[in-house]
């Protein structure tokens, strides 16, 4: 694996990103000031090292017909976690699960169904797999913005770039 830190332009690249992944290379490149050929390049080998895992669609699951977005904040034995997180994502309305370092409660599961009825046979399955649930808290709004120190730092007072999109999404359900 290349260990190569990352550089300024790799940091514009994935702010761009994080502001709009819908972005052509052409249009990052004009913003980052390098070619559409140096994105792609770049964006190749940032997916290449693990550093872009993916691409996905921020999901507003009430809109999309499933009003019930849920927490589970559960225990499990930490010799356990890595044989369990397949079975947990492999469960139908699964869409998160992070693993948690130190302390008792150590897994949230988030979910999302049409119904109450839903919720309950997850909560059940997780059991099922020897998961404790300590509690479920519903998810009423979730709001995500990007991580401006992506953004290169260099020189004193560098500041973010002046985009009216600060990057933040609103999802609600």
């Amino acid at each position: 694996m290349d260990d190569t830190p990352l550089d300024d332009v790799d940091r514009s690249i994935l702010h761009q990103l994080q502001l709009n992944a819908r972005q052509t290379d052409t249009e990052i490149g004009e913003k980052v000031d390098v070619t559409s050929t140096t994105v792609r390049n770049r964006l190749d080998k940032l997916e290449g090292k693990g550093v872009i895992r993916g691409y996905h669609p921020e999901i507003n699951y009430e809109e999309a017909g499933y009003p019930l977005h849920v927490m589970f904040v559960c225990t499990v034995d930490p010799n356990k976690l890595d044989s369990l997180n397949e079975q947990i994502l492999d469960i139908r309305g699964v869409v998160t699960t992070r693993d948690l370092l130190g302390g008792e409660r150590n897994v949230h599961v988030e979910v999302v169904a049409g119904t109450v009825r839903e919720i309950e046979e997850i909560r059940n399955e997780l059991a099922g797999l020897g998961m404790t649930i300590n509690s479920s808290e519903i998810i009423s709004e979730t709001q995500v913005q990007s991580w401006d120190h992506f953004y290169p730092q260099s020189g004193p007072g560098a500041r973010p770039d002046d985009d009216t999109d600060d990057g933040s999404v609103t999802d609600q359900g």
